[in-house]
C-alpha cells in the first residue's frame, strides 16, 4: 500500500461545494475512500479560525477523522475585504513532508497549486492525486495532477 500525504485547502472545498452544489463536502467518506487505497502517513486540514463554536465543533470533528488541523487567524482589513489562505502553508508542508510519501493528496480546485504538483511529480517523482468540484477547479491544476477526481455524488452531504 502507498503512503500518502492528504492536505485538504478547507476555505477552498467548503466555498466550491456550496456554490456548485449547494452541500458540503463528506470528510468522512472522503477518508475512507482515500484510506481504502493507501496508508495516511500525515494529513493535514488547513482552515480559517473566526473562533466561534460552530467551527471549533467541526474542527474537533476533522481531528476525530484523523486530520492536524492547522488554523490561521481571520483578518479583517480596514477596506472590508479579508485575508484568510493557506496557499503558502500548503506548499511548505507539502514539500517537507514529501520524503515520507509516495503519493500526495490535495483537496483544492485553486489553480495557485499548479505549480506544486507539477514540482512535486516532476522533481519528487510522487503521484498526485487532485479532488476538487469539476466547475470550479483549474485547468492548470487537473492537467497538472496525476488523477483528478472530481467532488460529486458520494462526496457530498
Amino acid at each position: 500500500m502507498k503512503k500518502a500525504l492528504v492536505l485538504v485547502d478547507v476555505q477552498n472545498v467548503y466555498y466550491t461545494t456550496r456554490q456548485a452544489f449547494n452541500r458540503r463536502f463528506d470528510y468522512n467518506r472522503f477518508w475512507s475512500a482515500i484510506t481504502a487505497e493507501a496508508e495516511v502517513v500525515h494529513a493535514f486540514a488547513y482552515a480559517i479560525d473566526r473562533g466561534d463554536q460552530k467551527q471549533r465543533e467541526f474542527q474537533n470533528i476533522l481531528r476525530a477523522i484523523g486530520f492536524e488541523v492547522k488554523l490561521k487567524p481571520f483578518i479583517q482589513r480596514a477596506d472590508g475585504s479579508a485575508k484568510g489562505d493557506w496557499d503558502v502553508g500548503i506548499t511548505v508542508d507539502a514539500l517537507e513532508y514529501s520524503g515520507d510519501v509516495d503519493k500526495v493528496i490535495l483537496v483544492s480546485g485553486d489553480g495557485d497549486f499548479d505549480i506544486l504538483v507539477s514540482t512535486l511529480r516532476q522533481k519528487h517523482r510522487l503521484e498526485v492525486d487532485v479532488y476538487g468540484v469539476r466547475q470550479l477547479t483549474a485547468d492548470s491544476l487537473i492537467d497538472a495532477a496525476s488523477r483528478y477526481i472530481p467532488i460529486e455524488g458520494e462526496l457530498l452531504l
